[in-house]
C-alpha cells in the first residue's frame, strides 16, 4: 500500500493503437477533472506519446505495447482502471499492480473482482464513459476534439488519403482509391497519400494508378506528430476504419470513411457532425478475416467521390491554417 506521503497515482490501461487513444480521450478527461491532485499514468504504446501530449489530460506515459508487458515496478497504483477490453488479460496486468481500486468490467476469470457487465452493443467512446460512470465518476462522450498542432500543415487545399487497414478485412481495395485519387486531382485537388513504411508500395501503387506525381506519397515519411499536422490542416481526409479516421473527427477535418465489416455505430464519428460521411453498406463481418469484408466491398469509388465532393464545399467554408508549415 502506498504511504500517505507518495503522490496518489491512477494508472490506466489502453494498450491500442491511434484509434483506441482517441475513442478513449472523453473517459481519459473525466479521469482529469475527477481526480485533479492524482498523477494520471496512461499505459499505452510509447509511440502515441505525441498525441497523449497533445490531449493535455495525463501527467505520464508509461510504455505498454501489448497486453502482458505492463512491467509496473513503481509502488501500487491508488487506482487501477481498465480501459482496454473485455478479456480477461487487462484485469489480470493491472490486479498485478497490487492497486487500492481497481475499476473494471468483471469478467469470470476473477470473480472477486466487481464490475459492469460488459456491453456489447455501445460505441467504443460510451462503452468507457459508462464504466467510469458506474464508479460514480461523471464524463463527457461528445468531448472528443483535440486542439490542431501548432505546426499544421497549408491552407487546407490538399486532400489526404490513407489507403491502409490494420487488418486485411478493413482494406477498402487499392484500385478504389486511386480511382478516388484521380477523380479528385483532377479537379484540381492536391493529393497526399499517406501511411506506415510497411503501407508504402501500397501508397506508391495508388498514386501510380491514379498518376499522382511522385511526390503525393509520403507514406514512411511522416512522424506521428507531422502526420497529425497534415490531417489537421487538410480540406479532406479519406480512409477506412483507422486511426488516421479517427484524428480527423478530433480535429474537425471533414472526412469521408469507409466502414466494414464494422458499422460506424461501435467506432465511428459522433451522429450529427456533418463534417463527417461515414459510409457503410449495412453489413457486419469478421474483423480479423484474411480477406476484405464483403459488406466493405460493397461500397463503390463512386460512393466515395460523391461524399468527397461533398465535404469539399464544406471544407471550403473552414478557417485556413495559413504560416504553419512543417519544414
Amino acid at each position: 500500500m502506498s504511504s500517505t506521503a507518495d503522490p496518489a497515482v491512477t494508472l490506466i490501461l489502453r494498450a491500442r493503437g491511434l484509434g483506441g487513444l482517441l475513442t478513449a480521450l472523453p473517459a481519459l478527461r473525466g479521469l482529469r477533472a475527477a481526480r485533479p491532485h492524482h498523477r494520471l499514468v496512461l499505459a499505452a504504446p510509447g509511440w502515441l506519446r505525441p498525441i497523449v501530449d497533445m490531449t493535455g489530460c495525463v501527467d505520464d506515459l508509461h510504455a505498454t505495447p501489448i497486453l502482458g508487458d505492463l512491467r509496473w515496478n513503481a509502488p501500487p497504483p491508488t487506482s487501477a482502471v481498465n480501459l482496454h477490453g473485455p478479456g480477461p488479460e487487462g484485469i489480470a496486468d493491472l490486479d498485478a499492480t497490487d492497486p487500492e481500486q481497481l475499476i473494471t468490467y468483471r469478467h469470470p476469470d476473477f470473480p472477486l473482482v466487481r464490475g459492469p457487465a460488459w456491453p456489447d452493443d455501445l460505441h467504443e467512446t460510451l462503452r468507457w464513459c459508462k464504466l467510469l460512470e458506474s464508479a460514480g465518476i461523471p464524463t463527457d462522450p461528445a468531448s472528443i476534439e483535440l486542439d490542431p498542432p501548432p505546426e499544421a500543415l497549408g491552407q487546407r487545399t490538399h486532400v489526404v488519403i490513407h489507403p491502409g487497414a490494420s487488418s486485411p478485412a478493413r482494406q477498402w481495395p487499392a484500385e478504389r482509391f486511386a480511382t478516388v485519387a484521380s477523380r479528385l486531382q483532377a479537379a484540381g485537388h492536391p493529393i497526399l497519400v499517406t501511411g506506415t513504411s510497411t503501407e508504402l508500395p501500397l501508397a506508391r501503387y495508388v498514386a501510380e494508378h491514379a498518376g499522382l506525381p511522385e511526390t503525393s506519397v509520403v507514406a514512411g515519411e511522416l512522424t506521428l506528430q507531422q502526420l497529425a499536422a497534415t490531417v489537421a490542416g487538410a480540406a479532406l481526409v479519406i480512409c477506412g476504419d483507422t486511426g488516421v479516421g479517427h484524428l480527423a473527427t478530433a480535429f474537425g477535418t471533414p472526412s469521408v470513411l469507409i466502414f466494414g465489416p464494422l458499422s460506424p455505430a461501435q467506432s465511428g464519428p459522433p451522429a450529427g457532425r456533418a463534417a463527417h460521411i461515414a459510409l457503410w453498406a449495412g453489413q457486419t463481418g469478421d474483423p480479423y478475416a484474411a480477406e476484405p469484408d464483403p459488406g466493405l466491398l460493397l461500397v463503390s469509388a463512386m460512393e466515395v467521390i460523391d461524399a468527397a465532393e461533398r465535404q469539399l464545399n464544406i471544407a471550403r467554408q473552414l478557417p485556413t491554417m495559413e504560416n504553419n508549415v512543417i519544414q
